[in-house]
């Protein structure tokens, strides 16, 4: 007989834990190569005895989780299992204790892995971080989330939202309409995020006092900005010029979260990145923060991290093989200089 072990689930987190038809069980079955069974006031976990210690460990996990009142989702149980063997395992309940703010629907926004939970410290902290990290990572929601939170305490007086207009594939002159009307689509995953959380009669209100600006990069020449949050969004299609620009615009009381994924660069052939430069010249500059977050901590549909994970993965063997293949041209060259 395999061995096996019971472990304790309080009866009104047990639905909560399995998920939807045993969807999160399941998962945990699957990575762990063991077999749980329901039985009522308790499960049973049946397997070898190191797979059944790491199921017992993330089911006791998604216990605590629930009966603190969350709803364990995919990416809950997905980031579960893959933090396993990290430190800060012991401590993740304490994620669901840093509630930054609460949307319009009632919903509570907090960091959902420690990665999130770091970058919103490191806001709290500095006067500026950039956040660079791919999609799904919530960069640009925790960063708005963040800057309401500041707006609506009084410790700054507006929030100042802005994009670099690059296009990526598509010609700003053909688009239709106005200017506005042009710039409008880059700028869009800042107004869904804002009518997300402060609801569209709220930021309708706030953008018609003044105390949310939402404009493309090029607007912040020349000016100076005092006692405002400020979000730079889709840094990484900055030049470096652009940035240091953005970044000397900065006045006091004022706080900057700069987010990017540096893997989605749109800029022309031939120019770099602002957002990689200002990283690499200005880490460990006192008061300037830089959050690295990475595919666990990306909290869209599950699929989005295998997707994330897979083209990283193409990335490295191309570079691998362009650097056999400069290795190979390199060696040739060698050999014929002897010859």
């Amino acid at each position: 007989m395999e061995p096996f072990r019971q472990i304790e689930i309080p009866n009104g987190v047990i639905g909560n834990v399995f998920g939807q038809l045993d969807e999160n069980i399941r998962k945990v079955e699957s990575a762990f190569g063991v077999n749980i069974v329901n039985r009522g006031d308790n499960i049973m976990v049946i397997g070898p005895n190191a797979s059944i210690g790491k199921a017992e460990a993330v089911i006791k996990k998604l216990s605590a989780l629930a009966l603190k009142g969350e709803q364990i989702r995919d990416q809950t149980v997905n980031y579960l299992i893959a933090s396993l063997e990290d430190e800060s395992f012991d401590q993740i309940e304490k994620l669901t204790e840093d509630a930054i703010c609460m949307t319009i629907s009632g919903r509570l926004v907090k960091p959902k892995t420690f990665g999130q939970k770091k970058y919103v410290d490191m806001i709290r902290k500095n006067t500026i971080v950039f956040s660079v990290g791919p999609a799904g990572t919530g960069k640009t929601y925790l960063a708005m989330a963040m800057a309401i939170t500041a707006l609506r305490a009084n410790d700054v007086s507006r929030i100042i939202l802005t994009r670099p207009a690059i296009e990526a594939g598509e010609k700003l002159g053909f688009l239709p309409g106005d200017m506005q009307q042009k710039v409008d689509p880059y700028l869009r995953p800042l107004y869904d995020a804002l009518y997300d959380i402060m609801g569209a009669e709220s930021y309708q209100k706030n953008l018609e006092k003044g105390a949310i600006e939402i404009a493309p990069l090029a607007y912040m020449r020349g000016r100076t900005l005092d006692n405002s949050f400020i979000v730079l969004d889709e840094a990484q299609n900055t030049t470096p010029e652009q940035m240091k620009m953005f970044l000397t615009r900065i006045g006091f009381g004022s706080k900057v979260v700069v987010t990017g994924d540096v893997t989605q660069i749109d800029l022309p052939d031939g120019k770099r990145s602002g957002l990689k430069e200002a990283v690499r010249i200005l880490d460990g500059i006192e008061d300037i923060g830089v959050s690295m977050l990475t595919v666990k901590d990306i909290v869209r549909h599950p699929l989005v991290q295998k997707i994330i994970a897979a083209y990283e993965k193409q990335s490295v063997q191309e570079q691998s093989k362009a650097a056999k293949k400069a290795y190979v041209r390199k060696a040739a060259k060698r050999t014929y200089k002897r010859g």
